[in-house]
């Protein structure tokens, strides 16, 4: 697909799953779709995961007066989610999915985790196998090894991965050093970065004296090393000073001029505003490596609890 923008916009915290603390409505999330949308970010990142269809559910209705070619979607088989004893399951899955957000198609569709992925990524296979629309498939939270095994699945079929989306950012860049990156880049993959401002704590936000809200997920995470954070953050602001914009959006630029897609979580407009600004910052490969020096010595653990380090 040719027609992707630099960065996708993630509907994860829409599912109001508790991660980010707090709850986000239709009503508070319409104005940052409409900004999004104003902008030319038309990829949208969910899951029925999310919420269990509350994410799809809001995107929906902000989609369904729009024209079908102006925006994509991007969603997901979560094993987890599916009637797995049903001989059906990824037609099924799908089928609800469609149905949930009122589309004919997905304009791209991941096996979301490693659960037993080589049976759903064959069942994913037949269930697209000589269809006249097919949308990119991809693979999700996959080492390159089961990459590997994925395409060769599909390939089976006369199909093609065409994407990959792992957690990849300053702080975890296994994707980067297990190969899988170079591996995309070689095989005409996009490589999808999710977490790229590690859901906030590389935004410039957070420190020791403002930690992120108690009670969230991502404070139990980040919160324990926020003096270790304010090291990396100093190095993000020196290069976005030079810039001219906020600490936020040179996670987001790194990602970008590592050649990768970054999908960037949305709850606020300024957010969708930080993704306009990121996107227009081109980072020399010096400063590239010298915010990879400084992520590097910290040898901060930022792997969570449903990932693994990539091989």
């Amino acid at each position: 697909m040719t027609n992707l923008p630099k960065i996708a916009l993630g509907a994860w915290a829409w599912g109001n799953d508790g991660t980010f603390g707090g709850r986000l409505t239709a009503e508070t999330l319409r104005p940052i779709f409409d900004k999004a949308m104003e902008n030319g970010l038309n990829l949208w990142d969910t899951a029925y995961a999310y919420g269990m269809g509350t994410s799809e559910k809001v995107l929906a209705d902000f989609l369904k007066d729009l024209p079908r070619d102006s925006y994509l979607v991007s969603d997901k088989f979560t094993p987890q989610c599916a009637n797995t004893a049903s001989p059906t399951a990824m037609k099924d899955m799908i089928e609800q999915q469609l149905a949930l957000m009122a589309l004919d198609r997905f304009d791209i569709y991941w096996i979301h985790n490693v659960w037993d992925a080589p049976k759903w990524t064959e069942e994913l296979a037949r269930y697209f196998e000589g269809k006249e629309q097919v949308p990119m498939l991809g693979v999700s939270n996959h080492d390159l090894a089961e990459i590997k095994q994925a395409s060769e699945i599909l390939q089976a079929h006369g199909l093609k991965l065409s994407a990959v989306q792992n957690h990849y950012s300053l702080l975890n860049r296994s994707s980067e050093t297990s190969g899988i990156l170079a591996y995309c880049q070689e095989n005409d993959i996009t490589f999808f970065s999710y977490m790229v401002l590690e859901q906030g704590a590389l935004s410039g936000q957070y420190d020791t004296a403002h930690p992120m809200p108690a009670g969230s997920a991502r404070a139990e995470s980040y919160n324990p090393f926020l003096d270790q954070l304010e090291i990396m953050n100093k190095a993000l602001r020196k290069v976005a000073d030079k810039y001219g914009v906020g600490v936020a959006q040179i996670p987001v630029a790194w990602a970008i001029a590592k050649g990768t897609l970054p999908i960037i979580g949305v709850t606020k407009v300024r957010h969708v505003e930080d993704a306009v600004k990121a996107a227009n910052v081109t980072l020399t490969a010096e400063e590239v490596g010298e915010l990879e020096r400084v992520a590097d010595s910290l040898h901060l653990n930022v792997i969570r609890f449903w990932e693994k380090e990539m091989k």
